[in-house]
């Protein structure tokens, strides 16, 4: 078979590595055991980080959403430092409703750690303007409490026209019935200099003092007699910090046991599922030990980690322990069993470890660090995977064994799996006969499906939210049914933020911002925010041609209609008398400041002039891409530096990173792997085609996944994203499996004969392939795929989603490698035998 090249002596590693396996087997497990526990005392330094906060880059639309939210006040943002106290109910501008929210402000107030600063609520307002003198929560709650039903409502009337009051009230606010549902109060806590509150950190009592304080202060309004709920950055993090652990603490325990019940069925020998068991922990130990030691922090990317080193550890173990069975039945002792096992798997393993590796560490090219540390953790552990069940799992199986022997003790489940004359075996060998039969066939289906997937997969979206990271509104029966310490929390934060999504009008609903810099003192600056509302994008509400926003000029119009002394001076400073002052704005803009506009001016330009924010409303249904790209459009009106800003622009930044991320990494894996094999097939059986042949079945699994996402529904998101990496470094595997046993039984085949390799020789070669690895394959698919899939009842849904898609991919990956490649193979030979000048070198060696 063709493609001979040099044939590297590699043996004496081999050799080397086998003597310390068999002949220091005791030495060896002291060592793993040592080990142990070093990462044993790193893994109890692993600390958690979770949000999309994660997730932020170095881009012109973050650091103008930084500068937005830093320079300017929103009416009811939640930033650092804050609480904002949710009321709902039929009225909450009723008497009693408004005395239970200053009842709620005050005892918050009066509790001293708790650090309260200052108070604002619109149940403040309403007392303010029924006695301008009631300046502390004890005064106005007094002022409520001797005020009529009527005098309340009159005072909502007049505070109606202060859009601050406004802000503070829900969407159905009716100021003839003086009513709404909802209302937001805001309590401002002074947090200690140099104590980062960003959302998204890692949150607890003991390290995050916002945190603490929002926790404690839940208690506090809990004992106020009206539905008021707290709602924080702290609780944010503290809930989302709580999800990653309870996903965790489900979805391990599952995976376990159902990894034991396939185990069991893959080993059926007491001594060797413990051995199994054991080699999954200890791998599981050092990768999240090596996190703890090196200050990598447990995201919610990294739920995903245990479960695919879970994986990859069992198609080691199943292989290991098959392999040196099929040596044990033939009346081979222990040691040189377990010698001739590992001669043959630790090259394997290798070629296996390799791809897997540059599979996951292709992440790496991410832009997103947490997609990074993605890639380096689970490269990591594939490493550490490699060296435990290459090296101490085939250690302590000779050790238990020789302890077997010596005290006659019992061996169940001795026979390898598909070993020929079962059933599995005889299914596996279905393959070779229809390599048999029709290779070129098999083959031009796989190349069609593959080109159609992977032209339909192009359709893929590509999303970024919050809602990928909170825990869903209601949990699920089923895991609400478990014991303690299975059951997850009650958690309240996507119930919370829906009630603000769906009640109030937030600057971060169905709006983008521009950022604006420059000398907005000049004549042209407010007339040059003006003609860039003109004619506004499709995706942007507008009247009259206009733009719906809000802006610095949509506060200078505002106040004008209040004062009339500031209406004259901006219509003698207005040359075209479109509204829009256009001359001697320095003085316009010292004027409101100085009014009782101030604040609201504060919303939109800064104090020294140089920076400003527009706000501009977008149609509901219009798509994240479409917004940012007609933001964007926007922004390249202005004469002065514009930058397109906003959650959704962000967001849909960090979605474009991702897509371009997956590309990149499976480029980048694809490019990586194909070169690995080709040179590594050159050294060790000299033949560069088998690795084409190995990367072959696997390009076929990843079309047919990606395919697959699309018509699930399924988009790229932050940890989907890089499945196809992983996909290609995990069904590597099964490919290298096949493809190296098959070099390894073509060789003794070659290696026997005098009189020249037939055809014959070939399809026995691929049976005694498919039956034996192909056995253990089948074994590792079922189990990795439980581990995987178990994902799915992960408590977020992009833990959900990547895990079905991992295991979609293991069961492709398995399928292309047991019945693509024995066809691949044929084809090849027969080229190869029609070639005089591959023939003339058809030996192995």
């Amino acid at each position: 078979m063709g493609g001979v090249g040099v044939v590297v002596d590699y043996q004496a590693v081999i050799d080397w590595a086998d003597e310390w396996i068999v002949g220091r087997s005791k030495t060896v497990l002291l060592a793993f055991l040592v080990l142990t526990a070093v990462f044993g005392v790193g893994l109890t330094r692993v600390s958690t980080e979770a949000g999309t906060s994660q997730f932020t880059e170095d881009s012109p639309a973050l650091e103008a959403f930084e500068n937005v939210n830093e320079e300017f006040t929103q009416p009811f943002e939640a930033e650092n430092g804050s609480t904002q106290l949710i009321q709902s109910g039929r009225n909450v501008l009723s008497k009693p409703e408004l005395v239970a929210m200053l009842t709620a402000q005050y005892r918050l107030e009066q509790r001293e750690e708790l650090r309260v600063a200052s108070t604002a609520s619109a149940a403040g307002i309403v007392a303010q303007t029924l006695d301008p003198n009631a300046t502390t929560l004890e005064d106005q709650i007094r002022v409520l409490n001797r005020a009529t039903s009527t005098e309340i409502e009159i005072a909502v009337r007049q505070a109606a026209t202060n859009p601050g009051f406004r802000a503070l009230l829900s969407k159905d606010f009716n100021r003839r019935s003086a009513s709404a549902s909802a209302t937001i109060g805001i309590v401002e806590h002074a947090i200690p200099r140099g104590v980062s509150q960003e959302a998204g950190a890692e949150a607890s009592p003991e390290t995050d003092p916002l945190a603490a304080i929002q926790i404690r202060s839940q208690s506090v309004v809990g004992s106020v007699d009206s539905d008021i709920r707290l709602f924080g950055s702290g609780i944010l993090t503290d809930e989302l910090s709580s999800v990653t652990f309870d996903s965790l603490i489900i979805v391990i325990p599952a995976a376990g046991i159902l990894i034991f019940i396939f185990l069991l069925f893959a080993y059926r020998d007491p001594v060797d599922l413990v051995l199994g068991v054991v080699s999954l922990v200890m791998t599981i130990v050092w990768t999240l030990g090596f996190m703890g030691i090196v200050g990598i922090p447990f995201t919610q990317l990294l739920v995903a980690v245990p479960p695919l080193l879970l994986a990859v550890g069992i198609d080691y173990g199943i292989h290991t322990i098959n392999r040196y069975r099929e040596e044990r039945v033939t009346g081979a002792g222990v040691k040189p069993s377990m010698r001739r096992a590992t001669d043959q798997l630790l090259v394997a393993f290798f070629i296996v470890t390799g791809t897997t590796v540059l599979g996951f560490a292709s992440n790496v090219t991410s832009r997103l660090q947490p997609i990074q540390e993605f890639g380096v953790v689970a490269a990591i552990g594939i490493v550490f995977t490699f060296l435990i069940f290459g090296i101490f799992l085939p250690a302590a199986k000779v050790v238990t064994d020789d302890l077997r022997i010596r005290f006659h003790l019992p061996t169940f489940g001795e026979r390898p799996l598909g070993e020929e004359g079962s059933l599995l075996g005889r299914t596996l060998s279905s393959s070779v006969v229809l390599a048999r039969r029709g290779a070129a066939v098999v083959v031009a289906i796989a190349v069609v499906l593959t080109v159609v997937s992977g032209i339909y997969a192009t359709g893929i979206d590509t999303t970024f939210s919050n809602d990928d990271f909170l825990p869903p509104e209601e949990t699920p029966a089923y895991l609400e049914a478990l014991p303690e310490p299975f059951a997850p929390e009650t958690y309240t934060v996507t119930e919370l933020t829906n009630f603000l999504e769906e009640k109030f009008a937030s600057a971060e609903d169905d709006t983008v911002t521009i950022y604006v810099e420059g000398p907005l003192r000049e004549d042209y600056a407010l007339e040059s925010i003006q003609h860039a509302n003109r004619n506004p994008p499709d995706s942007f509400l507008s009247s009259g041609r206009q733009a719906d926003s809000e802006s610095i000029i949509t506060v200078i119009q505002g106040y004008s209609e209040q004062s009339a002394e500031f209406r004259r001076l901006v219509e003698r400073n207005d040359i075209n008398g479109d509204g829009v002052p256009d001359d001697n704005l320095a003085l316009i803009y010292d004027r409101l400041l100085d009014s009782p506009a101030r604040e609201q001016a504060l919303e939109f330009i800064s104090e020294d002039r140089r920076s400003a924010q527009v706000i501009y409303s977008t149609k509901s249904g219009a798509s994240q891409d479409a917004i940012t790209r007609d933001a964007r459009l926007v922004a390249d009106r202005y004469r002065f530096d514009a930058v397109a800003t906003g959650e959704i622009v962000v967001f849909q930044s960090i979605a474009a990173t991702i897509f371009t991320s997956a590309i990149r990494s499976l480029a980048t894996a694809l490019a990586a792997t194909a070169i690995f094999l080709v040179v590594l097939y050159r050294i060790l059986v000299g033949r560069v085609a088998f690795g084409v042949i190995n990367l072959f079945p696997i390009v076929v699994a990843v079309s047919l996944l990606a395919g697959t996402m699309r018509l699930l529904g399924i988009p790229f998101n932050a940890l989907t994203a890089t499945v196809l990496a992983i996909a290609l470094g995990l069904g590597v595997d099964y490919s290298a499996h096949v493809v190296h046993r098959f070099t390894d039984e073509y060789d003794e085949k070659a290696n026997a004969q005098t009189d020249g390799e037939s055809n014959e020789d070939v399809f026995a070669a691929l049976t005694r392939t498919v039956r034996g690895t192909g056995g253990a394959l089948t074994g590792s698919m079922l189990t990795t795929i439980s581990g995987t899939g178990i994902l799915v009842l992960a408590i977020t849904p992009v833990l959900g989603q990547f895990g079905l898609v991992t295991a979609l991919s293991i069961f492709y990956s398995y399928l292309t490698a047991i019945f693509l490649t024995p066809s691949a193979i044929v084809l090849w030979n027969r080229y190869a035998r029609q070639n005089p000048t591959i023939r003339a070198k058809s030996r192995w060696r």
